[in-house]
């Protein structure tokens, strides 16, 4: 049954359109923290943060099927789901970023917040790392690392070295704050030289692509100082981080302690219903409004409004932040446990954790592979990320619990042990 599907897939979608795993998972349900596929196997969900307050959660599915029983059209008309959500949001950041466009993707979210950078500097070069992804329009694909666009990266995009926990920037943990931000200038000042001139910098708080590597508090600060002293936008793309996956704050870079000028949302933000969004400090909004004609049919619909909001409540009423802060610390300190010599990092903030496996001071990205598929056949969703994808990534739904962290960490103890 799965193998036609994956036949009809590939004749109706083209070639190319990748699946997880060698033998492709063929899902059919989801609750809270758990799948189950075509044939009746059931997996502990610790990949997907999509479902952030856990699949198909009841709440959510009844604000959508509420308010798509009413209402749903877009924001040319007015309708106060809209407003009473993008008020809640907008009351969750401790920074100066108070209104917000929404859209449908992270992409969008993304390419949204480029533009913003160009109108508010008149400029147009944009600087990323060197191994990261922030979306696949034409715009934020320049940024990604994945595959080089056609005719390679445009003459006003500039990477600079990511981070990294076991080979830092600069050579040092110690030093690499500063020569992060040393890199950072570097490249704006090539910008600058080139005619471009630099409009903005684009970073995940918690460098989730780049390998989620172990990072103090304050290592954004020196970079922060850069950007604005260039007069830069500073761009936090949250689309993984934030909502409180990482503990203790709602976002990645509250957590860090800076100040983004713009901040994108995405996958978490509904529960699975296609919402995203940015939101600025009203000084830039107002520049991308004067500069750009935009409107979004599905941005910010009533029903996509309800799902967000439902969204939310869930992770207010369940403490689902605190959930993350304490049952990723156990998670942490459970994975310190498994034992394996090619386990070369063991680190994470929240339920965001990594493992980072190197055989003979090489990354080994076979191993990886090897510990995601033993996982798959026996019950337990995962994937890996990473400049030579030898970094395991553990991102489950928010509801995690201690005892789903057993199962994952027994499973993933028999898999090194194979």
């Amino acid at each position: 049954m799965s193998s036609d599907l994956a036949e009809r897939r590939a004749a109706v979608l083209g070639p190319n359109v990748p699946t997880f795993y060698d033998s492709p998972v063929h899902l059919v349900k989801g609750e809270g923290v758990w799948a189950w596929d075509a044939d009746g196997c059931k997996y502990l969900d610790c990949y997907n943060n999509v479902p952030h307050v856990g699949h198909c959660h009841p709440h959510v599915v009844a604000a959508i099927a509420t308010q798509a029983a009413k209402l749903n059209t877009h924001t040319r008309y007015l309708h106060s789901g809209i407003v009473d959500y993008c008020e809640r949001l907008t009351a969750k950041f401790q920074t100066q970023v108070d209104q917000v466009i929404m859209v449908c993707s992270g992409s969008e979210a993304n390419d949204i917040a480029l533009r913003m950078a160009q109108a508010m500097t008149g400029k147009t070069g944009l600087i990323a790392t060197d191994n990261t992804y922030h979306g696949n329009t034409m715009a934020v694909s320049q940024l990604s690392s994945r595959k080089p666009p056609i005719g390679g990266y445009a003459s006003h995009i500039r990477h600079i070295p990511a981070p990294d926990s076991l080979r830092p920037v600069g050579g040092t943990a110690d030093g690499q704050a500063a020569a992060f931000a040393q890199e950072l200038q570097t490249a704006i000042d090539d910008l600058e030289a080139s005619g471009h001139g630099f409009s903005g910098f684009v970073f995940c708080p918690t460098f989730a692509n780049e390998g989620l590597p172990d990072l103090p508090r304050n290592f954004m600060k020196p970079a922060e100082q850069v950007v604005k002293a260039a007069g830069g936008i500073l761009i936090a793309d949250e689309v993984q981080p934030g909502f409180g996956r990482c503990g203790e704050t709602w976002w990645g870079h509250e957590w860090l302690g800076i100040s983004p000028d713009v901040v994108t949302l995405g996958k978490p933000m509904a529960n699975g219903h296609p919402v995203a969004a940015v939101v600025a400090r009203a000084e830039v909004m107002a520049k991308f409004r004067s500069a750009f004609g935009y409107f979004n049919t599905f941005g910010g619909n009533p029903v996509s409004c309800a799902a967000a909001a439902a969204t939310l409540d869930v992770i207010e009423q369940d403490n689902l932040i605190e959930n993350a802060k304490s049952v990723g610390a156990v998670f942490l300190h459970e994975l310190h446990s498994i034992e394996h010599p090619s386990i070369a990092s063991r680190r994470g903030r929240g339920l965001f954790l990594a493992l980072e496996l190197e055989t003979d001071g090489a990354a080994d990205a076979d191993l990886a592979a090897h510990v995601v598929e033993f996982a798959r056949n026996h019950g337990l969703l995962m994937g890996r990320t990473g400049r030579n994808r030898n970094v395991l990534k553990l991102r489950p739904p928010m509801p995690f619990s201690n005892e789903n962290v057993a199962m994952a960490c027994d499973i993933l103890q028999a898999a090194f042990k194979t």
